[in-house]
């Protein structure tokens, strides 16, 4: 049996370090977010910030528990932990507590769990077991029939739990099948869904269908006139055509407040006290911060409670507030060596399990920090997607440190069977 200092040997403390930067920075912005005179211990336990300094401990203790584990224990237990994770997604909307009209939650006295943050890592490890199976191909329509199958039983079963945006975050996994080889054209293709989907609802439909029509005609003229190009465009068109009528129906069947804040995002309705409200007191925190800010605990946007949510889907406007565009830039260039990192880590893989994760990891954590920034500066909708290792959480702390870690853990199992 080998040493057990070996492991702490192998594992890529750069990662490690980013991590710990990460959450430091998210606990002292949290504390922030949420100061007030009364409540200043930082180990104030009733406090959010307190709250936090126990889940930070306990990732801590979860992530050593994971680097201990044997590396060849997350592959051979993929699809079981997988089995146990949608289970849990089940059980929870017979059992679970509704919490803000999401139905997603386990309680336990003062503690809150939510499966679909674990939802995650379950199914990264199940997908990339699947995919690293032998001859498995993407190039295959089972291979992509059943990839599918295992990233869209979690989003749908969280969608019934009225989770809209942890079920998006599943759709991040397009990148990962693409590095492994899946066609470009799909991402084109959802792009331009994404596209048709947006211009629908700003667009008379009549109107776009004529463009449509007018640049169908004018590839018609460029290119050679044969019976299969003129089958593939009159195909193309009568698709998009059918995208554009089913947006009123999948539209008209989101929840009202899902409707009204894409409405506002868009621009077709200005509703600045209740849809419009959050994005336009997160821009006016942001933009008061300037260059350096206002300095820690003289925000004065959150910590008099303008921002809503300002501890857990707007953590950012704390940064920018207090830290301002210096503080903001510095956060987001973590975040962006955290990627790479990741990224050199997947491409340095002798295991095709451990890449493909790796690749998930990524994957996830981009879609993350994306969609977050966006809905912060108002360049996406308000879908309730949480900074990772910044936002107040959890069950969200839990699953990015298990995502992360399994990841750190395998990249050390790599050197390990080399010795």
């Amino acid at each position: 049996m080998r040493k057990q200092e070996s492991i702490f040997q192998n594992i890529d403390w750069w990662l490690v370090l980013i991590y710990l930067v990460l959450v430091f920075m998210g606990w002292m912005n949290i504390y922030a977010s949420v100061f007030n005179e009364e409540h200043q211990s930082i180990t104030d336990f009733s406090q959010k910030y307190g709250k936090q300094l126990i889940w930070i401990i306990t990732s801590l203790a979860l992530a050593l528990f994971i680097l201990i584990i044997d590396g060849n224990f997350y592959a051979a237990f993929a699809y079981p932990l997988y089995g146990i994770s949608m289970v849990s997604l089940i059980a929870v909307l017979f059992l679970g507590t509704e919490i803000s009209g999401s139905k997603s939650w386990f309680r336990f006295g003062e503690i809150g769990i939510q499966p679909a943050e674990f939802a995650k890592f379950a199914t990264n490890m199940a997908l990339a077991k699947y995919l690293s199976s032998l001859n498995i191909k993407l190039t295959e329509n089972s291979t992509k029939i059943t990839s599918a199958f295992i990233i869209g039983l979690p989003l749908v079963l969280i969608l019934m739990e009225n989770e809209t945006g942890v079920a998006l975050v599943f759709l991040s996994f397009i990148f990962t099948l693409y590095r492994e080889g899946l066609s470009g054209n799909y991402l084109l293709l959802g792009s331009i869904v994404g596209v048709l989907f947006l211009l629908a609802l700003l667009v008379d439909k009549l109107i776009l269908i004529s463009i449509l029509a007018a640049i169908a005609l004018s590839l018609l003229l460029i290119i050679k006139k044969s019976r299969k190009n003129i089958f593939r465009l009159s195909f193309l068109f009568i698709a998009a055509a059918g995208v554009i009528y089913s947006v009123d129906y999948a539209f008209n069947h989101l929840e009202p407040h899902q409707k009204k804040r894409i409405n506002v995002f868009l621009g077709k309705e200005s509703d600045l006290k209740k849809a419009g409200y959050n994005v336009n007191q997160s821009l006016i925190a942001i933009g008061s911060g300037g260059l350096t800010g206002k300095g820690f605990l003289n925000g004065t946007q959150t910590k008099y409670d303008f921002v809503p949510e300002q501890s857990t889907d707007f953590i950012f406007c704390t940064v920018g507030e207090e830290w301002g565009f210096v503080g903001s830039l510095i956060v987001v260039a973590l975040f962006i060596v955290l990627l790479l990192r990741i990224v050199f880590i997947a491409e340095r893989q002798r295991s095709p399990f451990s890449r493909i994760y790796a690749y998930g990891v990524a994957s996830i954590l981009f879609f993350h920090f994306a969609i977050n920034l966006g809905m912060t500066i108002g360049l996406a909708p308000v879908i309730g997607i949480p900074l990772p290792f910044f936002s107040y959480g959890g069950s969200s702390l839990w699953s990015f440190t298990i995502l992360l870690f399994i990841l750190i853990r395998l990249d050390a199992y790599r050197l390990e069977i080399l010795r």
